[in-house]
């Protein structure tokens, strides 16, 4: 399945920010680096016949002959590098001019810009690392906080790859063993044979079921749990995202419908990262711009990871509202009572005792307290661990249950004769087979890698 053959040529890319700092990185990766590298140099040693894992000190010259930039080159040789091909990364002074002018020069001697994500594609397709470890690459880089950071690092240490090789491994065991029965009559076989195929199939199936439970945690952490602010006009939901944001960044204003449109803004809590979104607020309205904001609210809710509507102790709960509570998942609400310092309705005898927080979002102590139960809400609903773990992503998720939907119509299938279904069965194992490689890479296509690498910084 592995058809695709590892580029030809030397790439080089800017691999740090585009911003002001203390060094920028150029990176050379191919079978002409050193090469390249002493055409544009004026070094204390040729990078060709400079030592794996040494630096040089020297100066990038232009093609005038006249210094670019005083630079450190580390030259780093083929397999120990992290694409496994000949390396070197040029540090010279920071900021983007310095960089744009040494890759210039790069390209100017015969290397060719890289694509995204190129240098951890070819790391990929030399076998230093599975499709896995790459997409953790990716992970660490764009985590917002500890946990996240932590649990790319787990993955980039094989912890996932592991669990998804093993399920690779018993999915050939566990063809080899079908096939094996085409060989033999009924007469020869014996029945304990089947029944070892059918409980092999059971367990692949729970340990697929098992990984999938991590992609919540996976999700929260990796992009942020969604936290939909709403609620009827002026009941304090742009107060309340001002609260958890420490600043003001929703107007306020006791005019109704002045939110038209949703506002997300990101924090991160305790090491959670939160996405809230602001809405705008629900009722009946004849102005089209407002029902537009409604209808957005709407659409918000359905992809909300958590729901805090926010309720006026001073207003009575009305009919329209209890209708729409029950639209939405319950395990999905929380009920924020705001105005209690100004209380006249009893809003928690009508309302689920352990899913209502009462506050005054004047108060700075009812906001802190707020943000506690936000945190202790999305860590016990999503079950998130004190321990970093490797959990699936997106694409990991879709492929697994593309694998255990195959498995499962093998298991019907295995209820019958096995004997007589043996043919079918395999066909489902090999699709389980095939899903469970594109995880780790063990079957690829050049579409996979493109879509997946694509997302990447150029440089990385």
């Amino acid at each position: 399945m592995k058809d695709s053959s590892i580029e030809n040529g030397t790439i080089a890319a800017i691999a740090t920010a585009g911003s002001e700092g203390c060094i920028s990185i150029v990176r050379l990766s191919g079978p002409d680096a050193l090469n390249i590298t002493e055409k544009i140099t004026r070094s204390t040693k040729k990078p060709t016949e400079a030592a794996a894992n040494t630096v040089l000190y020297g100066h990038i010259v232009g093609s005038d002959g006249i210094d670019i930039d005083e630079v450190l080159l580390l030259i780093l040789r083929a397999p120990k590098t992290y694409t496994c091909e000949d390396m070197v990364e040029i540090q010279g002074h920071g900021g983007r001019i310095s960089a744009a002018r040494i890759l210039r020069r790069c390209l100017e001697a015969g290397a060719r810009p890289a694509e995204p994500g190129e240098f951890t594609k070819r790391a990929f397709l030399n076998g230093r690392m599975d499709l896995l470890q790459a997409e953790a690459v990716q992970d660490l880089v764009k985590a917002q906080s500890e946990a996240a950071a932590n649990m790319a690092l787990e993955q980039l240490e094989g912890g996932l790859s592991t669990a998804i090789n093993e399920l690779y491994d018993e999915l050939i065991h566990l063809l080899a063993d079908l096939e094996a029965t085409l060989d033999f009559s009924e007469e020869q076989l014996l029945l304990p044979v089947y029944d070892e195929i059918k409980n092999l199939n059971e367990l692949i199936i729970n340990k697929i079921e098992a990984l999938l439970k991590t992609w919540q945690q996976g999700h929260i952490l990796r992009e942020g749990a969604a936290i939909a602010i709403i609620g009827r006009p002026n009941v304090g939901k742009s107060t309340l995202l001002n609260r958890l944001l420490d600043k003001e960044r929703a107007i306020v204003s006791p005019i109704p419908g002045t939110t038209r449109d949703t506002i997300e803004e990101s924090i991160l809590l305790n090491g959670i990262p939160l996405r809230l979104i602001d809405t705008a607020g629900m009722r009946t309205t004849e102005c089209d711009i407002e029902r537009e904001g409604i209808e957005r609210t709407r659409k918000t809710i359905q992809r909300a990871d958590l729901i805090l509507h926010v309720l006026d102790a001073s207003q009575p709960l009305d009919d329209e509202m209890k209708a729409f509570w029950r639209e939405i998942p319950k395990e999905k609400l929380l009920y924020v009572v705001n105005k209690i310092d100004i209380k006249r309705y009893n809003h928690a005898e009508s309302l689920p005792k352990n899913r209502i927080f009462e506050v005054s979002l004047l108060s700075p102590d009812d906001a802190q307290r707020l943000k506690r139960c936000i945190h202790e809400t999305i860590t016990s609903a999503f079950h998130l661990p004190d321990q970093a773990h490797a959990v699936i992503s997106e694409r990991h998720r879709d492929l697994l249950l593309l694998a255990e939907r195959s498995l499962k119509q093998a298991d019907q299938l295995m209820k019958g004769q096995v004997e007589e279904n043996t043919l079918y069965i395999a066909t489902h194992v090999r699709d389980a087979i095939e899903q469970i490689g594109k995880i780790t890479g063990r079957v690829y296509y050049e579409e996979l890698l493109d879509q997946l690498f694509a997302g990447f910084c150029i440089g990385k």
